[in-house]
């Protein structure tokens, strides 16, 4: 296919998502299915498209006049891919696969190309009513906040010292120009693709094969970082999901001492088997929410970690779709989860154990204010100060520095950390 062709299906895959509200993926595969001619660097092409586009949506759609899918994908190819009106034009008279040619109102807001700088939720690309969520979270700061969520993410990596080193991975992908992330001591990095290029298959290589590492965003291993899980502890992971923090504490606790992985869910847990024997990891039980029993645990652990369900507000560059499809109701049921999951983990934690708190949201009632009610209640429970123990690991580095809230609650973006967005908070039983 050429670019005429790419443009058209862009805009057919993104009207089906704006009509339908359609997971992003789900309509980039069936358009696969409809259409097996075109090739992998069609589809990859097709798709980042797409991807820019959700990115971009407000922005584009004000400074094009229209928010219709045709205009979003236009604006993306010439805004955001660098490409000239003229090239454009060129496509669309030549291939007999692009869509319509270029309106005069097109053609000249393409060539305007008027910067929307009102300094409010169409700049940062954020839904209008979760905009206020944002100013109360980052104040003047919040469009800095926003534009960074708006743009393409890297791919990061967490070393498996179980096995490797970040020396000996940076070696070996080297080829990919692979870097350190830049805060995590663990964490290796490839930069954003731009255009119409696919990312590089990471899990294709063989270093990938052999365990030396993972695939976890850098904001997820500061997580577990900041834990402080250490060797021979009894540590519960109480959202494991697919089991990403549970291997990356195991790597820290130098697979000494105990990690039991459980999820609500049992499916998320199906693909932790496998990376645990990839990565040589020893020291996770995993428990099977329908016949297993967290019995085991109770008043026992050193750690508990509760990687809560949330909106996911903190990783848009990855899931720009979720920001369009995201509703009050949903944030106000994820409220009520995080809630009930903090109170279950409370009957785990032993005296003097910790009880550690992460979304991958950005709005305060998912984090702070679920923290606060969380002391409110439980006067067992007291917040331990982030700040230093950041220091500790991380160093003072201003360019990226998180921000810390409310006795020393941590809260990373890809504006403040070059990170996905993320908040941790530690609370210690007393």
């Amino acid at each position: 296919m050429r670019d005429g062709g790419r443009i058209a299906a862009a805009i057919e895959v993104l009207t089906e998502i704006n009509e339908r509200r359609r997971p992003v993926q789900e309509a980039l595969k069936d358009w696969g299915n409809k259409h097996r001619f075109a090739g992998s660097g069609d589809r990859v092409a097709i798709g980042n498209l797409v991807f820019d586009a959700l990115r971009h949506k407000l922005s584009h759609a004000q400074a094009m006049g229209s928010d219709s899918a045709r205009a979003l994908v236009l604006a993306t190819y010439i805004w955001g891919w660098g490409n000239q009106v003229e090239k454009l034009q060129q496509v669309m008279e030549e291939d007999r696969h692009a869509p319509e040619p270029l309106s005069e109102a097109e053609g000249e807001a393409l060539l305007q190309n008027k910067p929307v700088d009102d300094g409010n939720q169409i700049s940062a690309n954020i839904p209008e009513w979760l905009w206020p969520h944002f100013q109360d979270n980052f104040g003047d700061e919040a469009l800095a906040v926003g534009r960074s969520l708006s743009e393409r993410a890297p791919i990061d990596m967490r070393v498996n010292t179980l096995k490797s080193s970040q020396e000996k991975v940076l070696k070996r992908l080297s080829h990919l120009r692979a870097e350190v992330s830049g805060l995590s001591p663990v964490g290796v990095r490839l930069e954003p693709v731009v255009g119409p290029r696919k990312s590089p298959h990471v899990q294709a290589e063989e270093t990938f094969r052999k365990g030396w590492f993972e695939l976890q965003d850098e904001a997820s291993q500061i997580a577990s970082i900041l834990s402080g899980a250490q060797p021979g502890e009894q540590v519960l992971d109480l959202c494991a999901g697919g089991g990403g923090k549970s291997l990356a504490l195991a790597a820290q606790m130098q697979n000494k001492g105990q990690i039991y992985a459980y999820d609500a869910h049992k499916i998320r847990l199906a693909p932790l088997y496998e990376r645990m024997a990839r990565a040589g990891v020893r020291n996770i039980q995993t428990i099977d929410p329908q016949t297993g029993s967290l019995d085991i645990c109770n008043g026992k652990m050193d750690r508990v970690f509760v990687d809560a369900p949330c909106s996911g507000t903190g990783v848009w560059r990855r899931r720009p779709d979720t920001k369009w499809r995201v509703t009050e109701n949903a944030l106000n049921g994820r409220i009520e989860e995080q809630a009930q999951v903090l109170e279950t983990a409370t009957r785990f934690v032993r005296s003097g154990g910790k009880l550690i708190y992460a979304t991958c949201s950005l709005i305060p009632a998912e984090n702070q204010l679920q923290v606060k009610a969380f002391l409110e209640k439980h006067s067992d429970f007291k917040l331990v100060d982030l700040a230093p123990v950041w220091d500790e690991h991380f160093g003072v580095v201003e360019s990226r520095k998180p921000l810390f809230k409310d006795g020393g609650t941590v809260t990373l973006t890809p504006h403040h950390t070059g990170t996905d967005g993320f908040f941790i908070a530690m609370m210690e039983r007393v």
